[in-house]
């Protein structure tokens, strides 16, 4: 199911093309695509303020969009200047695309997302975004949200800063908008990464 979800995104953009941050995305293939001729793995480090919702979203579809893609040019980690929980909103948007997650933990829970169509396994958790498990070098700070972006004027171990800012979903909880705040939110983030990816793509053939 993700693989037509992500279809329909892609075959929207065909006939409704944005250009939303597009000279950042152009600046972000760029780098990825000279990383790659370089003989480097590029890593994508995306930040938020609390690794709970935009930040999340771009890591999961960066990862799941160049499996559907049929690349693996770029790792893709997430994190926050606090740690707070990847929001379970933003698990639910996720599993509204054909993903699947399952939970282990309480008060910050690690979600497994899996898909058997794309043959993948991803771990989402908040935490800061110098966490001994994401890359500590050369990697891309990519800031999806503005206060994280204006807070945090240097990323110690960022080769590169791109903002790749998105409204927070957060203004819609608990409210009737909820459900569609977040599957806009995700929707924006994942035509973004289809976007990064297709140009990567062309670039590196």
């Amino acid at each position: 199911m993700v693989s037509n979800w992500l279809k329909s995104i892609q075959e929207n953009l065909i006939s409704n093309p944005t250009n939303r941050h597009e000279n950042h995305i152009i600046t972000l293939s760029e780098w990825i695509v000279n990383e790659v001729n370089f003989g480097n793995k590029p890593v994508l480090n995306f930040i938020c303020t609390h690794n709970s919702r935009r930040s999340q979203f771009a890591q999961t579809w960066c990862h799941i969009v160049q499996k559907w893609l049929g690349l693996d040019v770029a790792n893709s980690y997430s994190g926050g200047t606090e740690v707070t929980a990847c929001n379970e909103r933003t698990i639910e948007a996720l599993k509204r695309t054909g993903l699947s997650a399952e939970s282990n933990g309480i008060d910050n829970p690690v979600y497994t997302i899996t898909n058997s169509d794309l043959d993948l396994s991803l771990r989402l958790w908040s935490k800061v975004y110098d966490d001994q498990l994401n890359s500590a070098e050369r990697f891309a700070a990519v800031m999806t949200c503005d206060h994280a972006d204006q807070n945090c004027p240097y990323i110690p171990g960022a080769a590169v800063r791109i903002p790749l800012t998105y409204t927070d979903p957060k203004y819609a909880d608990d409210s009737d908008e909820e459900e569609n705040a977040y599957n806009h939110t995700c929707v924006i983030i994942a035509t973004d990464m289809i976007r990064l990816f297709t140009m990567v793509q062309k670039n590196l053939s």
